[in-house]
């Protein structure tokens, strides 16, 4: 008796095939620092004092793309200085930090790295 219920044998490995290869192409994009470098997507930019030693990181609660002592992230809703504060606690002192364009003024980089 044959079940009609199941794909033939080739039709499940090309689902599976599938599945790999969008999971793959996924989790390449997700990781990659490619869309967070790009011109226009990083909302927030920090220079380290000293080089970062991850290249990705979530600290301030955004997800950081790091490479030396530049780390470059997403906007959320959080207030600039939180964010710089939290990227201080991962990385120590942070030499400069801007949101959309706008640096940080020096009292509250002061207080970012206080």
């Amino acid at each position: 008796m044959t079940n009609t219920l199941s794909a033939p044998r080739t039709g499940k490995f090309a689902i599976l095939a599938s599945a790999v290869l969008y999971t793959a192409m996924t989790f390449g994009v997700a990781t990659s620092t490619a869309p967070a470098n790009a011109a226009g997507n990083a909302y927030y930019s920090a220079q380290l004092a000293a080089p970062a030693g991850d290249s990705r990181v979530v600290a301030g609660g955004v997800a950081w793309a790091c490479e030396g002592t530049t780390c470059v992230a997403g906007k959320t809703s959080a207030r600039p200085l939180r964010v710089c504060r939290g990227l201080n606690r991962k990385f120590g002192e942070v030499a400069s930090f801007t949101a959309n364009g706008e640096e940080l003024p020096a009292e509250e980089l002061a207080k970012c790295n206080g």
